[in-house]
């Protein structure tokens, strides 16, 4: 039986950016502390946090010193080392949910996708890449273009490099810098993605989003997607599969493709809540942050229903430099009915980095309406001078 007392539970976590600010704020009205631990003073989520633990990511005295303060130990960021995660938890007798091991497989993408093909999870064709002859054999099997991706640290785009031809195989892998993967380009109708929950003993999933990339950046989260009810339901059905890969409880953005045959296959897996999620605080019964809360505390998970349809469209930063954050022309979005601004709280803006996401609810209103005025509120805001 849950029970409740003054001060509550404390979930300690490893990173204090946007995800570590919004899964505070969502724990505070369930009684519930967070502590972070992040490398930069006064970090987004510092501010409705009850600590900070200023350290890098991997820090294992830090670490130490965050599970000594927690019930359990969390992440929202993969920077996080597992073989420390997993020292510090052994000791200290702090759960770490998801589990580090889970950690361990998405760390390196060739692995990562290794594993769920051994499960039977769909993904595109891949192969390891040594050199730049296997890119041009992959060209060979599965035709150009092809994704030379990097098989760790890569996040929004950064990593993922598209190649058209044998000729740019060299010049692509010098990019990468590192080990890498290759994957088969997939002909899709649409970008997806499931937020699903794993708690104790069961599992959730949110509806899907669609979701719209430029330059391998999330935009645009558009729920329900424009698929179809079978599309839905194999998403659904996949991502209940990778679910049963993963170790730990918690939150786990799941994307996926939408192939133009209507077959679903396997993008990518991050163990934590993800940004195609965030239309859940205002358009679902519960949002991700609290169910990841919930799971890694093994409460019961709350309903993942529709509340109306949604849209989501990321604050990016529209300079060319590193310069002081400052977002103008505020009152469009703060006059508009049904629209919520997100602001995270970064100090410095750099080109493209997220600085903050609106979302777009109305009952009475079609996902087009929705997603058009999402993108002139985007547009209205500026952090130039």
């Amino acid at each position: 039986m849950t029970t409740l007392r003054t001060p509550g539970p404390t979930i300690g976590v490893v990173g204090g950016g946007q995800l570590g600010r919004m899964l505070a704020e969502a724990a505070a009205p369930l009684g519930v502390e967070v502590i972070v631990l992040d490398p930069t003073p006064d970090c987004p989520a510092a501010l409705v946090a009850r600590d900070q633990i200023v350290a890098d990511f991997d820090d294992e005295a830090g670490i130490r010193e965050l599970a000594a303060r927690a019930d359990v130990l969390t992440f929202e960021i993969e920077l996080a080392d597992q073989e420390v995660l997993n020292r510090v938890s052994e000791d200290s007798g702090t759960p770490v949910h998801p589990d580090p091991a889970t950690l361990e497989t998405i760390h390196d993408k060739l692995v990562q996708k290794r594993e769920l093909e051994d499960a039977g999870v769909p993904v595109p064709p891949f192969r390891e890449v040594e050199d730049a002859d296997d890119i041009r054999a992959a060209i060979d099997d599965y035709g150009a273009p092809v994704m030379l991706k990097a098989r760790t640290g890569g996040y929004d785009g950064r990593g993922n490099v598209p190649v058209e031809s044998k000729d740019e195989a060299d010049d692509a892998l010098e990019s990468v810098a590192g080990p890498a993967m290759v994957e088969s380009f997939v002909d899709f109708e649409r970008e997806v993605s499931v937020i699903a929950v794993k708690g104790d003993d069961e599992i959730a999933t949110f509806p899907i989003g669609e979701n719209v990339h430029v330059d391998e950046i999330l935009r645009e989260t558009i729920v329900p997607a424009r698929s179809s009810e079978a599309v839905e339901e194999r998403a659904r059905e996949v991502a209940a599969d990778v679910l049963e890969v993963m170790e730990g409880r918690g939150v786990y953005g799941i994307e996926l493709f939408e192939a133009a045959d209507g077959d679903v296959l396997l993008n990518e897996i991050a163990p934590r809540p993800h940004n195609s999620g965030h239309w859940t605080i205002e358009g679902a019964q519960s949002s991700q942050f609290e169910q990841h809360v919930r799971a890694v505390l093994g409460w019961p998970l709350a309903a993942t229903d529709l509340r109306s349809p949604t849209v989501m469209t990321n604050l990016l930063a529209d300079v060319n430099e590193e310069r002081e954050a400052e977002l103008g022309d505020l009152d469009r979005i703060l006059e508009t009915p049904g629209a919520t601004l997100h602001w995270y709280g970064k100090r410095q803006a750099r080109p493209l980095r997220k600085m903050g996401h609106v979302t777009v609810t109305r009952e009475d209103a079609s996902r087009e309406e929705l997603l058009e005025t999402a993108r002139e509120l985007e547009d209205a805001v500026s952090f130039r001078s």
